[in-house]
């Protein structure tokens, strides 16, 4: 299991990891709305505007202040 910082010190397992998008697109923020909706969103960004949205295989929704580029998952 490895962590990965997702911003102001919170941290999720990287093996969980679906998918990393941008937040800015229109199907990123219906992922949000829907998830926010069933109670399975998580919001990571202290107050920040949202930048990455992390689409985890629980089908938990993490919302994230980092750039996606920044969020550091690397794949053996």
């Amino acid at each position: 299991m490895k962590l990965i910082d997702v911003g102001y010190g919170n941290r999720i397992n990287s093996d969980r990891i679906v998918a990393v998008i941008g937040a800015e697109s229109a199907p990123a923020k219906r992922t949000v709305s829907a998830a926010k909706d069933r109670n399975a969103a998580i919001d990571a960004t202290c107050g920040k505007k949202t930048k990455t949205v992390i689409i985890m295989d629980s089908g938990h929704v993490v919302m994230s202040a980092k750039e996606p580029s920044s969020i550091g998952i690397e794949r053996s």
